[in-house]
């Protein structure tokens, strides 16, 4: 149900490392030309365009695709009480933590009238994408809204697929979560079109183009927001969800194989790992992994998920050896549960977000935990971070000297303007003291 990769006693160099790493078959460029061509026909053809993708894609036809406000308030009116709660104590527990990630501006003084500032602001508009298809995702609308919203941005569009199921309408509950964080300016357009729209803008629609895209989707969407950066920034390529989880003996083994399935269940080429020294512990694991997808609600999806070949039980020599493998993989959501988790966090480099201990399962991270979900997937975590305020922000240095001080100065940049062979630039500040 699940391949063992045994490691142990293996010495491998960084590069054969990471060629033995399990990962999908399927990539992002595979739906790069795919993606192009919906992009493009969005550009053409705008609203039409959109049209067609939700009868193609969404299977519904003559779809609404900006949203009423006043179908958002009705979807606050009717949604589900303990819901509610559930989501307005995920919006603080997510404002509170994100918080933290807006720096404070700061001033360095180099010399008496010699500063530079450091201030970080907010993109001017973002574009946010909660995804559809195999569930749905009122948890991902808090993280992208809470994050863009701390960090100070003034506008804040939203896109999520039509739904047939909800005659073409955005998912009800998609609907009241974002009304519930005050926005309104929402669109039923789903995957690579959605990406799309939101860098580029549809006129007929009132939508303008935005400054940054975010938000976690499927291939399609995550070759999509390849494709339109640059032109938009983005928080990163964020795909199929993947969990590994490093223990060791001293771990539970029901726990590690609840963990595991838990993240199989997100859709067929999720990919879980357990990584761990102890022979016994993967048996143990595997065992349990036997009963919990022949008896978990989407049993299907979770057996198709672990057989795959992005899912693996990988045996190594030790704790630092696990660290090492992990490191490489890069994953998106780390779990440690071993007998001295601060330990093995100190050898841990690269991951979207880390769950040290028994009881901080990466579910509790999706909802409740206070942390962003939307991470890196795809070993980006080794070089990208995961959603949060800052995605929102730019740094900018703000410089300002007086005469007296740029005259100090004066004659180290002309000496360096020389030296690169731009005198001009020597001579915009040789202009500003002219010989008396």
């Amino acid at each position: 149900m699940i391949q063992t990769l045994d490691l142990r006693g293996i010495h491998t160099t960084r590069a054969q490392l990471l060629s033995l790493i399990p990962r999908p078959t399927v990539n992002v460029s595979v739906a790069s030309d795919a993606a192009g061509r919906l992009i493009d026909e969005v550009r053409a053809d705008g609203e039409s365009a959109l049209q067609r993708h939700a009868a193609q894609f969404d299977g519904v036809d003559d779809v609404r695709i900006r949203v009423e406000p006043a179908a958002v308030a009705a979807a606050v009116e009717s949604l589900d009480p303990a819901v509610r709660d559930a989501l307005e104590l995920a919006i603080d527990r997510v404002r509170s933590a994100t918080s933290a990630q807006v720096p404070a501006a700061r001033t360095t003084t180099l010399a008496p009238g010699a500063t530079v500032r450091q201030r970080w602001q907010p993109v001017d508009r973002v574009g946010l994408y909660v995804p559809g298809g195999k569930a749905v995702y009122p948890s991902s609308v808090v993280m992208n809204v809470v994050a863009a919203q701390v960090a100070g941005v003034a506008s804040i569009a939203l896109a999520s697929p039509a739904q047939r199921e909800h005659g073409g309408a955005v998912h009800p509950t998609i609907l009241a979560a974002a009304g519930l964080l005050g926005i309104t300016e929402i669109y039923a357009m789903g995957g690579a079109s959605a990406i799309g729209a939101l860098a580029y803008g549809v006129p007929s629609l009132g939508l303008d183009p935005v400054d940054v895209v975010t938000g976690p989707g499927n291939i399609y969407v995550a070759a999509a927001k390849r494709l339109v950066r640059g032109v938009v920034g983005i928080d990163a390529e964020a795909g199929t969800t993947e969990i590994l989880v490093i223990a060791d003996s001293e771990a539970d083994p029901a726990f590690v194989a609840a963990d595991l399935v838990s993240q199989a269940e997100h859709d067929e080429a999720a990919a879980s790992l357990l990584v761990t020294d102890s022979p016994e512990l993967a048996d143990a694991v595997v065992s349990h992994l036997r009963t919990l997808a022949a008896t978990t609600e989407h049993s299907a999806r979770v057996t198709e998920a672990l057989g795959g070949p992005q899912s693996a039980i990988v045996l190594v020599d030790d704790l630092a050896e696990a660290a090492r493998f992990s490191n490489a993989y890069g994953p998106e959501h780390l779990e440690i549960q071993t007998s001295d988790n601060e330990a093995v966090l100190g050898t841990i480099t690269s991951a979207g977000a880390i769950f040290l201990g028994p009881h901080s399962p990466v579910s509790l991270g999706d909802y409740l935990a206070g942390s962003n979900h939307v991470l890196p997937t795809g070993g980006q975590s080794r070089f990208a971070s995961g959603l949060g305020a800052y995605t929102f922000l730019r740094p900018q240095q703000i410089i300002e000297y007086d005469s007296a001080t740029l005259s100090e100065v004066a004659a180290q940049v002309v000496a360096l303007s020389r030296a690169e062979a731009l005198p001009a630039h020597g001579d915009a500040i040789t202009a500003r003291f002219p010989a008396s």
